[in-house]
């Protein structure tokens, strides 16, 4: 069997890749790795288990509860929320392990299932794979010890979750919204109710797109992978800028009011030089990815603050902060972390912060993400080759030396393996989007021959 745990979790098309039944036998296997882990410390285990509004996550949600309700645990059912929220509150709850069941930016035949650790940070590399081994040996019959009589977990609706998150989303802003008109795209997603709720809290005067999910609509040409509807809307309504999430919330995208994109980087951008202004841009220092844009990494040189740049993934940002206890990082995606006050990339809470950016400055949007300059940059994905052989090749490694040359100091290569597909992409900035899409044209082709 194939590793099941990609770099977000176990992710699939449901009742086809995800069923009912590797959901059940997952909780189980994550009840008893958590327990022989030490984590629940001799008392009676407890998780917080929540969704978002997909169709499948209804029979999903019912397998995780009976499973880890056959193994000991309480389960703490808090309904439709973002993952950030689930993590917060397996955290607040002083709840053992928390399940989120979403597959993100994925359309609606997706689902996943995502585990989070005491305290609401994502399980270790080493503890996913102990549960997949664990759920290995069940499924190819290995017996388990099952609880009976008042050993069972017990099953409970926390119908409080939604206003306990509101109120930490709230309670963290640095000043109010009080004066400012935003646009909110929730892609018909975990955060419907949750971020409409938030800004509103907060002060700001709110106009909502893609907030009436029924289960199959999730992402459908919405959120933050589809800004065309908002960046309209936020030009009709005369906002003053506009924000999207992705399903389950972890991400954030702006739009500024002329309906220009302001991506991740720019994001992390602002916030960087806000919290350095508060005093709290620990280290001075700014997680990214390799994937960051070369606009972004020459701004943070200009404004003297430190760029450390890990492997693409969130999950590789968040253990570079927790490794050097560093407050900020996240990806041009718009998975942004603030750890001082989330565990996860939190997309409601990226947008109330820049907001109040916006609030306290009297500065547009735009004007703030001007900050950074955007180079243009131009992936192409090259399939049907070797890619495990793009640190060895000698012909790949010439090529790129020489792209690198013509590119000088305001340009940037960079090709990587898919870590999932038999494919290599290769990235290309430069200052003139032309001379990109040539040099990558041109890199693709050595790939071809080099790796085909």
């Amino acid at each position: 069997m194939g590793r099941l745990f990609g770099t977000d979790g176990v992710r699939g098309v449901a009742n086809v890749d995800l069923t009912a039944e590797l959901a059940l036998g997952l909780s189980v296997a994550a009840a008893h790795v958590l327990a022989e882990a030490g984590t629940f410390e001799g008392h009676r285990p407890k998780a917080v288990v929540g969704r978002d509004p997909r169709a499948s996550g209804e029979f999903l949600e019912a397998a995780v509860v009976a499973g880890l309700a056959s193994a000991g645990v309480d389960v703490l059912r808090v309904g439709v929320l973002p993952t950030p929220a689930v993590a917060y509150l397996t955290g607040a709850l002083g709840a053992d392990f928390g399940v989120m069941l979403s597959a993100s930016h994925n359309a609606m035949p997706d689902n996943g299932i995502k585990f989070f650790a005491r305290g609401g940070h994502k399980l270790a590399d080493e503890l996913e794979d102990r549960v997949e081994t664990v759920y290995d040996q069940h499924r190819t019959g290995e017996p388990w010890e099952r609880p009976t009589g008042a050993g069972v977990g017990r099953v409970r609706t926390y119908d409080q979750g939604f206003d306990q998150y509101v109120a930490h989303l709230i309670g963290v802003l640095p000043n109010r919204l009080d004066g400012l008109k935003v646009v909110l795209d929730e892609a018909h997603g975990a955060a419907s109710r949750v971020s409409p709720e938030a800004f509103a809290r907060a002060g700001a005067e709110v106009v909502t797109l893609g907030a009436e999910p029924d289960g199959l609509n999730i992402n459908d040409g919405c959120g933050s992978t589809h800004l065309a509807l908002l960046k309209a809307a936020v030009v009709e309504h005369g906002a003053d800028f506009g924000i999207a999430h992705d399903g389950d919330a972890d991400r954030c995208l702006a739009v500024d009011a002329a309906g220009e994109e302001v991506d991740g980087d720019q994001i992390l951008a602002v916030l960087a030089l806000a919290m350095r202004e508060a005093g709290t841009l620990r280290g001075n220092t700014v997680v990214g990815t390799v994937m960051s844009n070369l606009g972004f990494k020459m701004a943070m040189e200009r404004e003297g603050i430190e760029l450390v740049q890990t492997a693409v993934g969130d999950r590789y940002v968040l253990e570079s902060m927790k490794e050097h206890g560093y407050a900020l990082g996240g990806e041009q995606s718009g998975h942004v972390i603030v750890l001082d006050h989330a565990t996860t990339g939190d997309g409601t809470l990226t947008g109330l912060m820049l907001a109040a950016r916006v609030a306290a400055t009297g500065r547009t949007l735009a004007d703030l993400a001007g900050v950074m300059v955007r180079l243009p940059q131009v992936l192409v994905n090259v399939p049907d080759v070797d890619r495990s052989r793009v640190a060895t090749s000698a012909e790949l490694r010439a090529a790129v030396t020489e792209a690198e040359r013509e590119l000088g100091a305001t340009g940037r290569v960079l090709l990587r393996p898919s870590g999932t597909e038999p494919l290599v992409r290769v990235m290309v900035e430069a200052a003139d989007i032309d001379q990109a899409k040539t040099v990558a044209a041109r890199l693709a082709d050595v790939v071809k021959s080099a790796l085909g």
